[in-house]
């Protein structure tokens, strides 16, 4: 796990990032404390700070270079599989001088070029220039476990793992209006797109040749996904459970391979519960973190976690956060985001990856499972809206009621009533209509409302409408059930969302992390699954909990989905309101120019009165940004 950037300079005024290089990669230290080195060569400069995983000596260090001088590399992620690869580079007859699986990468490279991708179970972003082509080569993992970032004008190609390394090699810093309207709706912006105009994620997938003046795209990975053929998958239950059971047995056991102590994140939901149980066997002792909220026991699900560490014995530590707890580490979370991403859970993940950096460098996750099974609420109200009925028809019909009444996630009663009133809006609608509605925190409409008048023609452009709809591309098939919607949330909220969340959070102190689910064998295999073996009347990821129930206290196999959470309401009104109020302040809204203060005024009053069910996102959201813009020097 590492930090990487570089430059490809096409002329001679693209050089001058090639003397800011040392610059990007100090601003990346955070991602590699244990090292770090440049490599210049004529037109191409490479970066790299590296976490010391696999192989930690000196000898591994990045970048590196072949031993006849003509390929050099930086790497950021894990090759699980490295050491099987690597004894079949011995039987080609190649001699290796490190132990790293970064060699091997650049090796396989020298062999098969972008086909070694392919060869590949793990995660990763990789850079890597051949010197007798004078060409760099940059590809992305199949699911964007790991970052990338890159700019391209008429003088250079420049590429880092986060904003902070392209802001440092120069990059223009444009305010991109259609990624601030859907941030607004999302609290994340989906790639291929930044909250800058210029510079692109490279996507998941992906990959890149850059040679001359010239860049090349290519997809080296597309996720197998067809729901026609899923729906009338023959294979019993009993046959996909085992199935299941081995390739997540075999998933976790692959992401134990370290160098370093592997511990795991334990949140007391299925997901991790399951990871941690499969570890468990594979590990003399395993250490595990939990985070809890004691102040707000509706955040807190430490019990359940503590039942799963006392059952397999794990060295468990409970991270208890109050709100003063929150707001000491709010500063230095904001500081680590590479672009606003306003997923509130980000603050406890930072806080618990601080905890777990004191004892490992790697932990296991439970992230991906609620996209491959169908875990979240809104896969429910799929799932009913989809069938109808009474029931359906009566909540629908009762949308006046819900409209009125108190909604909020702070209570089990308001939370109820926010639901059913989520539901009638989005039962109504179309597929496509519907899955953006329950995906989005605000409206388009409510979203447009908060910039200023004279940017709304550049936020709901055509550039937004072409990204919506390909954001939409899973939903707007022939074929349409539940898969549909899993296959539009695993390109969308998976990679946009929950991973740049646990890698920004993880990173920011030298943490790995890492979750079997997003095996590349397992994600085919749950694809490949019919809805039913997923979702029924009865329950919610189905086969994952029939599978693996039997590892699990029943206490916990036998609970509803409970997300993961932080008390963000009773936060911002208490410790954070003070930074709401100064980057909400009606003198610093109307210097900046960009959201309407009338709009920015209304969201502070119904925040101090506690109302509004979507104030406290709202606010949330514009926090983060303004803190990213100030922290950014963005004009």
């Amino acid at each position: 796990m590492c930090g990487i950037t570089g430059v490809y300079a096409f002329t001679e005024n693209g050089r001058v990032a090639l003397n800011r290089l040392q610059g990007a990669v100090a601003s990346l230290r955070h991602r590699g404390p244990d090292a770090g080195g440049v490599y210049l060569h004529g037109r191409v400069g490479l970066g790299n700070r590296r976490l010391s995983i696999i192989a930690p000596g000196e000898q591994a260090n990045q970048p590196l270079t072949s031993d006849d001088g003509r390929y050099t590399v930086v790497f950021n992620g894990e090759i699980f599989n490295y050491k099987q690869l690597r004894a079949e580079l011995a039987s080609k007859g190649y001699t290796l001088s490190t132990a790293s699986d970064t060699e091997v990468l650049l090796r396989l490279y020298e062999r098969e070029r972008q086909e070694c991708l392919k060869k590949l179970k793990g995660f990763f972003a990789v850079a890597i220039y051949d010197k007798a082509e004078d060409s760099l080569f940059v590809a992305r993992d199949r699911f964007g476990e790991k970052p990338l970032l890159y700019y391209k004008d008429a003088n250079a190609f420049l590429f880092g793992s986060e904003m902070v390394a392209l802001l440092e090699l120069g990059v223009p810093q444009e305010l991109d209006y259609a990624s601030l309207y859907q941030y607004l709706q999302l609290t994340y912006t989906p790639a291929p797109a930044t909250m800058l105009k210029h510079v692109k994620k490279l996507l998941p997938g992906q990959a890149l040749y850059i040679r001359g003046g010239r860049v090349q795209e290519s997809v080296w990975y597309r996720l197998s996904f067809d729901g026609e053929k899923a729906a009338q998958n023959p294979m019993p239950f009993k046959l996909q459970q085992e199935k299941l059971r081995q390739l997540l047995q075999q998933a976790v056991a692959d992401r134990m391979v370290a160098d370093v102590p592997v511990g795991a994140f334990l949140s007391g939901g299925l997901d991790s519960s399951i990871v941690v149980a499969l570890a468990a066997s594979q590990a003399s002792s395993l250490k595990t973190f939990s985070v809890g909220f004691p102040e707000q026991p509706r955040f807190d699900e430490t019990a359940y976690a503590r039942l799963v560490a006392e059952k397999y014995k794990t060295e468990h530590t409970e991270l208890l956060l109050s709100n003063q707890d929150l707001y000491q580490h709010l500063h230095d979370m904001l500081n680590s985001l590479s672009e606003p991403l306003a997923d509130s859970s980000a603050l406890a993940v930072y806080a618990l990856s601080k905890r777990a950096s004191q004892d490992v460098k790697v932990v296991l996750s439970g992230d991906g499972a609620d996209e491959l099974f169908a875990g979240y609420n809104k896969h429910r109200a799929e799932y009913r809206a989809s069938q109808g009925g009474f029931a359906v028809g009566a909540v629908t019909k009762l949308q006046p009621l819900w409209e009125v009444l108190p909604k909020s996630r702070s209570s089990f009663t308001a939370n109820k009533v926010r639901q059913l009133q989520r539901f009638a809006a989005g039962a109504r609608l179309s597929p496509e209509d519907r899955y953006w509605l329950w995906a989005s925190w605000l409206q388009e409409e409510q979203a447009l409302a908060l910039l200023k008048p004279e940017h709304r023609t550049a936020a709901q452009n055509r550039l937004y409408h072409a990204r919506k709809s390909r954001l939409l591309n899973c939903i707007s098939r022939n074929h349409y059930d539940m898969n549909n919607v899993l296959c539009a949330d695993w390109h969308m909220v998976l990679a946009n969302d929950m991973l740049a969340k646990v890698d920004l959070m993880g990173m920011a102190h030298g943490v790995e992390v890492r979750s079997p689910y997003l095996d590349n064998r397992l994600v085919k295999f749950a694809f490949s699954l019919p809805v039913a073996s997923k979702i029924d009347e009865h329950a919610q990821k189905r086969i994952l909990r029939e599978t693996f129930k039997h590892l699990l206290p029943e206490e916990l196999w036998k609970r509803g989905k409970q997300g993961f959470e932080v008390p963000l309401l009773s936060f911002l009104r208490s410790e954070g309101r003070s930074r709401v109020n100064e980057c909400l302040s009606d003198a610093f809204i109307i210097e900046q120019g960009i959201f309407e203060v009338q709009q920015t005024r209304l969201i502070r009053q119904a925040l101090e009165l506690g109302k509004g069910l979507t104030t406290q996102t709202s606010a949330w959201s514009l926090l983060v940004f303004q803190h990213w813009w100030k922290h950014s020097s963005l004009k």
